[in-house]
């Protein structure tokens, strides 16, 4: 097998100067930097646009006793030219603010955008988003909820929120990853995962993990 360890880390990037080209609902900055390459060399310095868009947290909201999922859906303009449409399912999900931490998300969210609140939360994974341009990290939880009396319209009137929530039997869910009905990536690596443990968290159980946020 090959090593898995990184050649870099942090302290080899030198950035030379940093400004803010644009600040509005997202904020835009330009970077000036240099860093260290493969051959023992410094590349640079070069100019990167960085969208800063911070850590968000996503849960995959989940009865195991009547095996559905429960998800949002919700217009997102980023999803203008989507072929079918710019509302989209997905986990609830919310941004980290100062002094949270993911599970303080995770659960804060879950009421706002579902009103459901999780039993228990398990750790799926966190990934940057698009390193290539924004600084976008995402942690992944499943939420061990009771979806019995999920539904409805939720989200907050002053942030310009209007979420639909569904009910989905697993089966269902899993179809519409497979059939790119479901198309965005939270969502997607979200259901793949319960696919992996689903026989594991339906007997009870807790799957054996080494993630840890």
């Amino acid at each position: 097998m090959g090593d898995l360890n990184l050649s870099f880390t942090r302290d080899d990037v030198i950035i030379e100067s940093r400004e803010t080209v644009y600040q509005g609902f997202f904020r835009m900055e330009k970077l000036r930097l240099s860093h260290k390459t493969f051959d023992g060399q410094m590349l640079g310095p070069f100019t990167r646009e960085l969208f800063t868009r911070g850590e968000a947290v996503c849960v995959l909201l989940y009865d195991a006793q009547r095996d559905e999922v429960v998800l949002t859906e919700q217009f997102r303009v980023g999803a203008l030219e989507d072929e079918r449409s710019p509302w989209l399912l997905e986990l609830v999900a919310g941004m980290v603010e100062d002094g949270e931490t993911y599970e303080d998300v995770a659960r804060r969210e879950s009421e706002e955008e579902s009103g459901c609140t999780p039993l228990s939360l398990i750790p799926i994974c966190r990934y940057w988003v698009s390193p290539g341009g924004t600084d976008e990290r995402v942690a992944i939880y499943c939420g061990l909820i009771d979806s019995g009396n999920a539904g409805g319209v939720h989200g907050l009137i002053d942030e310009h929120e209007d979420i639909r929530v569904h009910r989905i039997a697993f089966a269902h869910a899993w179809q519409a990853v497979s059939d790119g009905t479901i198309d965005n990536a939270a969502t997607i690596m979200a259901i793949q995962w319960l696919r992996i443990h689903h026989d594991t968290i339906r007997s009870g159980k807790v799957p054996e993990l080494t993630v840890r946020f």
